[in-house]
């Protein structure tokens, strides 16, 4: 970050699901965006898929971030409306963390920044994963976006023609870094004029 300016805040948190690489890659590339703040939660199961799935320890994560909050400290700087930020990215977002979003029941610090998010009118993405869903997922999903978050499942855009894992992994981040008006480079874009994808 400059240092005269102010930072964009932005809070991302990594729930128990599979597909803790997201939450992983969006934290590095933040980490190297312009006058951005991030502000890491992380849940109990999250912490276990980031090794299990990744190999990372809790250091190697927090390095990524400007900050770590604990999941249970309710307390903390972003569970208040009067704590500014551009917006919050659940990634990867499971079933019972969208569930109680969607009830508003704040009872860890993911859930209740993310209720922060929606009651203050700010962006809120839930990178949601699960398959095939039930229809609790499906009225949970309803719910939210009526409340105002985005539901961003991180599907692969295969009309971009990935390569490799990480082009399917930085394709869903890419998106993500779209809907919260951060600059990047890390997908391609397509184009209709053309017909083609272009960086």
């Amino acid at each position: 970050m400059s240092g005269g300016a102010t930072p964009r805040r932005i809070v991302v948190a990594v729930s128990g699901a599979t597909g803790a690489v997201y939450g992983a890659r969006l934290l590095q590339v933040l980490r190297g965006a312009a006058d951005v703040e991030t502000h890491l939660v992380v849940s109990d199961a999250g912490w276990r898929n980031l090794r299990l799935e990744l190999g990372l320890e809790r250091a190697d994560v927090a390095a990524l971030a400007h900050q770590v909050h604990e999941v249970g400290n309710v307390g903390a700087a972003i569970a208040s409306g009067s704590f500014r930020c551009a917006g919050m990215v659940v990634a990867p977002c499971s079933m019972r963390t969208l569930a109680a979003v969607a009830n508003g029941l704040g009872d860890n610090l993911i859930t209740r920044a993310a209720d922060v998010m929606l009651k203050e009118r700010r962006r809120l993405v839930l990178m949601v994963r699960e398959t095939p869903l039930n229809l609790a997922h499906l009225r949970n999903m309803v719910a939210v976006t009526e409340m105002g978050a985005i539901v961003a499942p991180p599907l692969p855009a295969f009309y971009l023609r990935p390569q490799t894992v990480q082009d399917v992994i930085d394709g869903s981040v890419a998106r993500v870094l779209d809907l919260l008006d951060v600059p990047h480079d890390l997908s391609a874009r397509w184009s209709v004029a053309a017909g083609e994808a272009k960086s």
